[in-house]
């Protein structure tokens, strides 16, 4: 068994559901403080509901840093998982690492605690060739990002801003391959802002509609050129920022009483080529116009974000085509991750991890001939921003 396929299983075997981290946090600091990683907790939210963080850092030489070479570059994950769903649909036990077809079946097999175990072990090997490398390195661990994702990695990167911790690279060990390991990464993601709208109207009885004002028939050709409105064109990276309804509640029940209101849930996916008070406002702009007597509530799940090809995109472009031989693509499409936060920080961000078809679903898994290919793609990753910084190093000498 594989050092990473053994740590993975070590932390499958924990049901860390969300916001539990079942002991993953401390296994992992265990094995980082041996490498020389300062590992501080940064644990946050209510009693009821704690999240733990784990935030890792290993210093560099002091004459890696007189050069002025040093970059930092950040592994963040989340070691929280979804919950599995009826157990007696499982084909075994979720929280029992088990190998069936060349599989690893488990609930995180995917999404993601391989990755973290991939992360981790590529860093070992790393620095076992390269004891002192021109790259900064550091771990960022959350047990919060399956759920509200309020008090993990957001507060995380939020007590590193305060402090002018400088983060450089990012990856995140999302799930983003399709049919094979590194055939897609993510460079970006599409931001997202819900509404909540509540259009009001006037009860009455059905047949007599002149007493009555129907505020589902008021609103509806509202919806309708919402639902037509072209919002952006995208760009090269992102798709055309989509307006979709996502509920819709009215009535009493009753077929003969007219609502007194109506409540639209909407979302928006937007790309870079919008902001989210731009959106507000067109919005608020054809409400006024169709004459609603309305309410509003906004929810900004997170701003887009994007990594145009840099050291970054080529680093990791070069590693998966050493170790694979694939030319990856480059995707911005999916839900939200936690890249949207650290993004905030970091100027540039990736997504990378393995296949994605079985998150979240019944009998998750990963094939066991993806893992260590996936280790040796962060690892090569690291080699290649250590290259860059010693060339870079390089001509700052000939050019002193």
């Amino acid at each position: 068994m594989s050092r990473t396929l053994h740590l993975a299983e070590q932390l499958i075997s924990r049901p860390s559901i969300t916001p539990e981290d079942a002991g993953c946090l401390d296994l992992l600091a265990d094995r980082l403080a041996l490498l020389g990683f300062a590992c501080e907790r940064m644990d946050s939210g209510p009693a009821d509901f704690r999240v733990s963080n784990l935030w890792a850092k290993r210093p560099v030489a002091l004459d890696s840093i007189a050069s002025g070479a040093i970059k930092t570059v950040v592994f963040a994950g989340h070691t929280d998982v979804v919950p599995t769903g009826p157990l007696a649909q499982w084909s075994s036990d979720p929280f029992v690492p088990t190998h069936r077809g060349g599989k690893l079946y488990g609930r995180g097999a995917s999404d993601m605690k391989t990755s973290i175990a991939a992360f981790v072990v590529a860093v070992e090997e790393f620095l076992a060739a390269t004891p002192e490398p021109m790259v900064q390195m550091a771990f960022l661990l959350t047990s919060d990002e399956e759920g509200p994702s309020v008090d993990g990695t957001k507060v995380v990167v939020e007590q590193l801003h305060a402090r002018g911790e400088v983060l450089d690279y990012c990856i995140v060990g999302e799930p983003t391959s399709v049919e094979r390991t590194g055939d897609m990464i993510k460079n970006g993601r599409r931001g997202t802002l819900s509404g909540k709208l509540t259009v009001r109207g006037i009860q009455g009885h059905i047949a007599y509609p002149q007493l009555a004002r129907n505020p589902i028939h008021q609103a509806l050709p509202a919806l309708a050129e919402l639902a037509a409105t072209p919002w952006d064109s995208g760009n090269a990276f992102f798709p055309p920022t989509s307006w979709q309804v996502s509920n819709m509640h009215g009535g009493t029940g009753a077929t003969n009483v007219i609502p007194g209101e109506v409540v639209i849930d909407f979302n928006f996916r937007f790309s870079t080529e919008s902001t989210a008070e731009g959106l507000k406002q067109r919005v608020h702009a054809v409400l006024d116009r169709h004459g609603l007597e309305y309410d509003l509530r906004w929810t900004l799940g997170g701003q887009p974000f994007l990594t145009t090809p840099g050291e970054l995109v080529t680093a990791v472009q070069q590693a998966i085509a050493a170790e694979t031989g694939l030319a990856t693509e480059l995707s911005t499409t999916g839900g939200t991750s936690d890249g949207r936060f650290i993004a905030q920080v970091c100027p540039q961000v990736i997504e990378l991890g393995p296949p994605n078809a079985s998150i979240h679903k019944i009998d998750e898994h990963i094939v066991v001939a993806d893992i260590e290919p996936l280790k040796n793609i962060y690892r090569r990753t690291l080699e290649n921003l250590h290259a860059q910084a010693l060339a870079a190093a390089a001509v700052r000498a000939v050019q002193a």
